[in-house]
């Protein structure tokens, strides 16, 4: 039989088991520019040859691999010579074939599986990573070692940029309204930070902040008591972290926080909870005032103050952010109220003049860093 050469006249031969075991073909050598013509031969112990006027050589059947298609042909690569192309005739016979690479158009296991499969199976997988991203905070949070949370919460923050407020009287009256509040053994670290924002937070490793803003908003000591109790209540049912992986992502472990303290803090005070960690840590504010004798009525008041003042929506504005997250200020104020014992006999929480230390901390510290928020 006379060989023909020319890709449109395909034609193979067969051994004497009728397996077809050549083909005519055209490729280019990966060298120059040469289309050669001739025909591709395997040999039965697992090589390739192709054999042409203009040029021969014989290759392994593993170092081949699929290309692409073409109208009428398909056409495979060399993983050992990356510019290599051999063109082969799209009705290749199915004995030459089962030794040539496997046809792949959207990827080797997809087109092993088959497309809707594939499609099917990414769904499942896309929906499970989904639902372990929403639910990992809730449950990976509160497990988080208290020695890591402490490290990240130095890494994101340190001292707040030399913004902390310190007074020798403010920071003893802070420390027995902190007292009042967290009776735990070992206490949380309380600091009043010197920006303007009606705000507190609660930051990861125990820490709290209540910002000079809110700190003036205040009428009462009991107004602030409340509030610090709330961040400490966030602090001893671990909802710190839980937050922190929801804001910011699992990410805040591997990567740490931008250093950037203008960053860190806008992003935590911004930080949410969700609504059954805010009306626990309200819970746990409710308990430790009662326990300390210390009037609801002032919390009460601050937030129907609030309410007044920036709506009893959710969607507070944004200097008073501290009130965003949380659960209405009307919500709160009756919850608050409700929560007074009318036999009760409270006692203030700080003496008129250890609140005015509180609300001078930040004007009379003569070391504190100032930050304007425009």
């Amino acid at each position: 039989m006379a060989k023909v050469c020319s890709m449109p006249s395909t034609w193979a031969r067969s051994d004497p088991m009728g397996e077809a075991f050549l083909v005519a073909a055209e490729w280019y050598d990966g060298i120059n520019a040469v289309r050669h013509s001739g025909e591709l031969t395997w040999d039965g112990r697992g090589a390739f040859t192709l054999d042409g006027p203009t040029d021969r050589q014989s290759f392994a059947a593993t170092d081949l691999r699929f290309g692409e298609t073409r109208p009428g042909k398909i056409v495979y690569r060399r993983d050992s010579v990356p510019d290599f192309r051999l063109i082969l005739p799209e009705d290749i016979p199915p004995g030459l074939a089962a030794r040539l690479p496997a046809k792949s158009e959207y990827g080797a296991w997809v087109d092993r599986l088959g497309l809707g499969k594939a499609v099917a199976i990414f769904g499942v997988v896309s929906a499970a990573a989904v639902a372990l991203f929403m639910t990992a905070p809730d449950w990976l949070g509160p497990r988080i070692p208290a020695s890591w949370e402490r490290n990240i919460g130095e890494a994101m923050v340190g001292d707040f940029g030399g913004r902390i407020c310190h007074t020798p009287e403010g920071d003893a009256a802070l420390a027995k309204l902190l007292a009042k509040v967290d009776p735990a053994e070992e206490k949380v670290r309380a600091g009043i930070a010197n920006m303007g924002m009606v705000n507190a937070v609660a930051l990861p490793g125990g820490q709290v902040l209540l910002f000079d803003g809110l700190v003036q908003q205040a009428e009462n000591p009991e107004e602030l008591a409340g509030v610090l109790a709330h961040e400490v209540g966030h602090v001893r049912e671990r909802h710190v972290m839980t937050a922190l992986l929801r804001q910011f992502g699992l990410s805040i472990l591997l990567a740490g926080a931008d250093s950037s303290v203008t960053n860190g803090v806008f992003g935590l005070a911004s930080m949410g909870y969700s609504r059954d960690a805010e009306r626990e840590a309200d819970d746990y504010a409710r308990a430790r005032m009662a326990e300390s004798s210390i009037s609801p009525l002032g919390a009460a008041g601050f937030f129907e103050r609030m309410s007044e003042e920036y709506g009893d929506s959710a969607d507070a504005p944004a200097l008073a952010g501290w009130l965003a997250s949380h659960p209405s200020s009307g919500e709160r104020a009756e919850a608050y109220r409700d929560a007074a014992d009318g036999d009760a006999r409270y006692t203030p929480v700080l003496a008129p003049e250890e609140f005015a230390a509180l609300k001078s901390m930040c004007e009379e510290d003569p070391d504190v860093e100032t930050f304007d928020l425009f």
